[in-house]
């Protein structure tokens, strides 16, 4: 039976469900209880049910329509997977396609159903989602998980141990951190503090795990008191003794992933819970008693989190220098086998990269998938090389590595092309206009308070100026030895209802503008940067970006000309701590091989051999 006749009699299997429990349309959002954005197989009953694995996207299914909705990142890869399973791909920001929610108040029937399990819905979202229903007549039903009922064979919940993230490396104690947390539930007069949010439970505890592929969280919930003991509710058979003891002396007690809906129910009647909205689900919620005053919240370990101390960003700058000093070893050794001849594949350009990064001190494993993108399969922004499906490399056109990291020092992402022969004109252009888009952005001064929002055109003015631009945001917040995407800050057009959260110092953020040709080729240029102090006049003070990432811009994918004289000046510049950072790590070959590609650049490319 082919995969996509699976699809298909799964969606009617769930359409029999829904006809017994008399709903007319189901939801299957790509959530969990944490609301992550990678979830564990236990809850990707979206992909189990549809086919379609790319990690944003709603399924919706009605007696006679199923439909997947999702954005231009994943255009190419959903037309693929559901393929004869029935399921018709509705393409989010295309004109005349309406968002699911939209769809739906314009197709059911006044009256009719829907249902949402509550472990996969937020009080937010609940919120948001009964006034549009109730608006058209129709019923939000979250008692019901029906993708559960036919899903007989579902993974069970991760079980993997849980580890310390050592002292040496986070800095600050979880007493410290929770202290801090405790002022702020003090300022909104908050008793106690639910946090579901998986990276943050992380930061606070110093604990990390592998529940959830390539970020090292684990599957818990926190309960935080204003005085008396706190609660971790995890599966406690993979928390060692010692670890255990530790928690002990810190105050936090140890109970069952379930025992989080017993602790809730039995807050005092007077007690008041602090929790973010869009952070806890419906399940979780459903056991908080009435009397309770809850307070919604953002959580504050989130923005304290994403400032990174002096301790951590020293971390960090050392883990940069490992994982360049990786990336030029892959590089080196793939450029060198394929000009030896041998036939190698997009696959084979993630084995290279984990292999050179495992070779390195600290490290724990990659932060994503890498994407390794030959020539057409550039073009799409999250692709994702198979065994069934991937390109055999050429010595010709561009290969787009985008790659990174998870080391006990910190998290690391970075894209870079690297010309595997000829190119052509048009390739080399649009490669120098993304970079000078990067350059821009790079260097930059920006006042205090500014957002994201308000630098994003930076990266794409060079590239407007050619009638080129990129359907993703500019940038995204980078973890601590957490996950690879962290909020709240990014660097991204602004969007309607969108939080404008103002850039501080200490946060880490990626600038990776790019250009796609569908079919051709894509082109990304990716550093990460920390935003530190710039100067301070009578009109405030000043931000800039300090560049963290280290590994050189393949010259041979630029036409060097098009860079005016200070965007040559910030490449040498650029070039030239790369050389002298990462050389000492490097073996005599590799250090040659990397002062070629650092060379000065004037008007003219240089030749690389």
């Amino acid at each position: 039976m082919s995969s996509h006749t699976i699809h298909h009699n799964r969606v009617q299997a769930l359409r029999q469900r829904m006809q017994a429990h008399q709903v007319q349309a189901c939801i299957v959002p790509s959530a969990d209880p944490h609301f992550s954005e990678y979830l564990p197989v236990h809850w990707q009953g979206r992909a189990w049910l549809s086919g379609f694995t790319g990690s944003a996207g709603t399924l919706v299914v009605c007696a006679d329509h199923a439909g997947v909705w999702t954005d231009g990142r994943y255009f190419e890869q959903a037309e693929r997977e559901l393929a004869g399973s029935g399921i018709e791909l509705m393409k989010l920001r295309v004109p005349h396609t309406a968002e699911h929610i939209e769809w739906l108040l314009q197709h059911l029937q006044p009256g009719s159903t829907v249902a949402v399990a509550a472990d996969s819905l937020s009080l937010a979202s609940r919120q948001r989602l009964e006034r549009q229903l109730a608006d058209h007549g129709l019923q939000l039903r979250t008692d019901l998980d029906l993708p559960a009922e036919i899903w007989n064979d579902r993974p069970a919940l991760p079980d993997a141990p849980i580890f310390l993230h050592d002292m040496s490396y986070a800095g600050s104690s979880r007493g410290e951190k929770i202290s801090r947390i405790r002022d702020v539930m003090q300022q909104h007069g908050a008793s106690h503090h639910l946090v579901s949010s998986l990276d943050d439970i992380a930061w606070i505890t110093n604990l990390r795990g592998s529940d959830v592929e390539c970020n090292p969280v684990f599957l818990a919930h926190l309960l935080i008191s204003d005085q008396g003991q706190s609660v971790l509710c995890t599966d406690m058979s993979r928390v060692a003794p010692e670890i255990a003891a530790e928690l002990r002396q810190d105050g936090i007690a140890l109970a069952d992933y379930a025992a989080i809906h017993d602790h809730l129910a039995a807050l005092p009647a007077d007690a008041v819970l602090m929790l973010s909205a869009a952070h806890t689900a419906c399940s979780v919620a459903a056991a908080i008693p009435a009397t309770v005053r809850q307070v919604h919240e953002t959580l504050p370990s989130t923005l304290f989190k994403a400032i990174k101390s002096d301790h951590e960003l020293a971390h960090i700058r050392e883990t940069m220098r490992q994982d360049g000093a990786a990336l030029v070893r892959g590089a080196k050794q793939l450029l060198d086998r394929l000009a030896e001849g041998e036939a190698l594949s997009e696959l084979d350009v993630a084995d290279i990269f984990l292999q050179a990064r495992a070779e390195r001190p600290g490290f724990v494993g990659i932060s994503f998938d890498t994407i390794a993108g030959y020539q057409a399969n550039g073009a799409l922004p999250h692709y994702r090389a198979t065994p069934e499906l991937h390109a055999k490399l050429k010595p010709e056109g561009l290969l787009l590595v985008d790659s990174g990291g998870q080391y006990l020092g910190g998290t690391t992402d970075i894209t870079r092309m690297w010309a595997l022969g000829p190119l052509t004109d048009q390739q080399r252009s649009d490669s120098t206009l993304v970079l000078k888009g990067l350059i821009g952005l790079s260097r930059a001064r920006f006042p205090k308070g500014a957002s994201g929002p308000q630098l994003d055109a930076l990266a794409r003015a060079p590239l407007w100026q050619a009638g080129l631009d990129f359907g993703h945001g500019t940038g995204h917040g980078v973890g601590y030895f957490l996950n690879v995407h962290e909020g709240p800050h990014g660097i991204r057009p602004p969007a309607p209802g969108g939080a404008l959260v103002p850039l501080q110092a200490g946060m880490i953020n990626s600038i990776e503008p790019g250009v796609y040709r569908p079919g051709h080729y894509g082109i990304r240029h990716e550093n990460l940067v920390v935003i530190r102090p710039a100067l301070s006049t009578e009109f405030g003070e000043f931000l800039e970006f300090e560049t963290l990432t280290l590994c050189p811009i393949d010259p041979a994918t630029l036409e060097i000309s098009m860079l005016d004289t200070s965007e040559r000046e910030w490449l040498n510049n650029y070039h030239a701590r790369v050389l002298e950072s990462l050389s000492p790590l490097l073996q005599a070959e590799e250090r040659n091989w990397l002062a070629q590609r650092c060379r000065p650049v004037d008007h003219r490319p240089h030749p690389v051999t």
